[in-house]
């Protein structure tokens, strides 16, 4: 049999091995969740400070759950695909090799980022369980997964595609693929040719483009019809906010501020702020901006120190915020604040929707008992963070979200399984951008007689960008596709975005190393998306923070 053939018999069956591996790593899974617990229980209870001790163990646990539900969804995507006739041999390859190399990190070292990385062993697993775990077929998928050969065909498939396309079959159906169509476009036309100079300057997106995302329905795109909106599911979300992402995470992330007030509202209001709210929202008349950070309390919300009095019709609101994106051309203010002085945690918060005339960069907040300043940051620009500082700032008594106190926490937590997936969908994205602008440069790049493509290591870089792109938005839509179904998906969406911002990370690193010293200019658009790609892992939950609620939630549920 020749090499070609080998290959392709292989690749055929990848999908088959699969579905025989993925009952041994479970059992693993179950081993060292169990290993782990251990560790962190006492008196029959998880322990927070043995939890804390053991932070290695707890957020490897994360880790690995993470892979083994990546690899789950890898054979889903696969099976979905071949039962449709849509399985050709760029999927294939993407699965084979993406089957290969995360169940040999399972067994040789998950990297949790660049230099920490955890064993089986750290969870407690023992030598015996991990050798009984190493089946034929989990053998057979790494022996032949990661093999070079693998890799070079997916790049020389690579060859005969554009870097507007994506690499391989996303998996979604004709529908949601129209609808990525017309975002790309947009994309194409009216933000990526302007992106990095916006970028460069610092600029604001123009309202222009605001103007054209609100006609697209993008601000609306999961609010009700009855309100104004599209009435999709969060699917749908994934995808906008990936193709928005791709061509400038800024703009991938304007609908992110509408998308977590709307949540608040539909989820927490009442019906009169509904009906006041959703509507102009879904329009782009009012442009929303999430007000919950503060300078002290970073992750811990339940912390927070700014308070709420009410004082006769009015809440005064007086505290300092941080961290406050696209600020100052909002119209309006989610404000986490406390309203009970006698709480110290979560059970003393209340939320508002806090209106605010929109400002200018000359005079940015022209507002009695509101003033802030310019948070200059290395990426992720378009939109502009600050820090705010409230003094007696008035806000409605009917602006009380859901009109009773004590509720803003728990109001706030109802978002937060929409805005990891949409940021794990925002970090495939930036993902694909990196490789877009990777790949171009592989292949225009003349060294040494040849393109850069053709030389391996570059070529390796490309298609385990490729391989972890795809896995990534696997993990992505399936939990938008649970979370359009109802179900609880905290633990599936912060497996997303924690996977996501790593690949996000690497991708863009990887990029930038393959244009070498000019991947350092700042007139390489690359540069900013490394800088973009950066927050990916501290934003909607930094990826120690995430790790620590999936360990939780895994502990928890034993």
């Amino acid at each position: 049999m020749s090499a070609a053939a080998d290959i392709s018999t292989s690749i055929a069956e990848a999908h088959l091995r699969l579905a025989d591996a993925i009952p041994a790593v479970d059992d693993l899974m179950k081993i060292a969740t169990s290993a782990v617990a251990g560790k962190v229980t006492v008196g029959g209870k998880i322990s927070g400070e043995a939890l804390e001790r053991e932070q290695h163990a707890a957020h490897g646990l994360a880790w690995l759950a993470t892979y083994v539900e990546s690899l789950r969804q890898l054979h889903s995507y696969a099976e979905r695909l071949s039962g449709e006739g849509r399985y050709g041999a760029t999927e294939r390859l993407l699965v084979e090799i993406g089957a290969g190399e995360y169940l040999a990190q399972i067994f040789g070292g998950i990297p949790m980022n660049q230099s920490e990385f955890v064993r089986l062993a750290d969870l407690g697993v023992d030598a015996r369980s991990i050798a009984k775990a190493r089946t034929a077929a989990v053998e057979s998928l790494i022996e032949t997964g990661t093999r070079p050969a693998l890799r070079a065909a997916l790049v020389e498939s690579m060859k005969t595609k554009t870097p507007a396309e994506i690499v391989g079959d996303s998996g979604l159906d004709e529908t949601l693929e129209a609808f990525r169509s017309e975002m790309r476009r947009f994309a194409e036309e009216e933000v990526l040719p302007h992106a990095h100079e916006w970028h460069l300057k610092n600029d604001y997106i123009p309202l222009e483009v605001i103007g054209k995302l609100a006609e697209l329905g993008v601000f609306g795109l999961t609010i009700p019809e009855d309100f104004g909106g599209l009435g999709l599911g969060k699917e749908s979300m994934c995808v906008v906010s990936e193709e928005l992402s791709r061509a400038y995470i800024g703009v991938g992330s304007l609908g992110t501020r509408s998308e977590i007030a709307a949540e608040l509202i539909i989820c927490g209001g009442t019906d009169e702020q509904k009906a006041e709210w959703l509507p102009k929202i879904a329009s782009g008349e009012v442009l929303p901006t999430a007000v919950f950070t503060e300078p002290n309390t970073g992750s811990d919300l339940g912390s927070l120190r700014t308070r709420a009095v009410k004082d006769g019709d009015v809440y005064k609101i007086t505290g300092n915020k941080t961290w406050i994106t696209h600020p100052v051309r909002a119209d309006v203010m989610t404000v986490l604040a406390r309203t009970n002085p006698e709480t110290s945690d979560y059970r003393g918060l209340s939320m508002f929707l806090a209106p605010k005339p929109r400002g200018t960069d000359a005079e940015p907040f022209p507002a009695k008992g509101m003033s802030g300043g310019e948070i200059e940051v290395l990426g992720y620009r378009g939109m502009k963070e600050y820090e705010i500082a409230f003094d007696g700032f008035e806000v409605p008594a009917g602006n009380l979200l859901g009109g009773v106190e004590g509720q803003g926490f728990k109001q706030l937590m109802q978002t937060f399984e929409s805005a990891r997936i949409q940021t794990a969908a925002r970090a495939v994205g930036v993902a694909q951008s990196a490789f877009d602008i990777g790949l171009q440069y592989a292949q225009d790049r003349v060294q040494f007689g040849k393109a850069l493509i053709n030389f391996p290591r570059v070529a390796d870089k490309l298609a385990i960008m490729a391989v972890e792109i795809n896995i990534a938005r696997q993990l992505t839509y399936f939990s938008a596709r649970q979370k359009d179904q109802d179900k609880r998906c905290d633990l599936e969406a912060g497996m997303a975005k924690l996977l996501g911002a790593r690949v996000a990370w690497a991708a863009a690193d990887n990029a930038l190393q393959i244009h070498g010293g000019n991947g350092f200019a700042l007139e390489y658009a690359i540069s900013r998306v490394l800088c973009d790609a950066r927050i990916l892992n501290i934003f909607e939950g930094a990826a120690e923070i995430q790790a620590q609620v999936i360990a939780r939630r895994l502990l928890d549920g034993r």
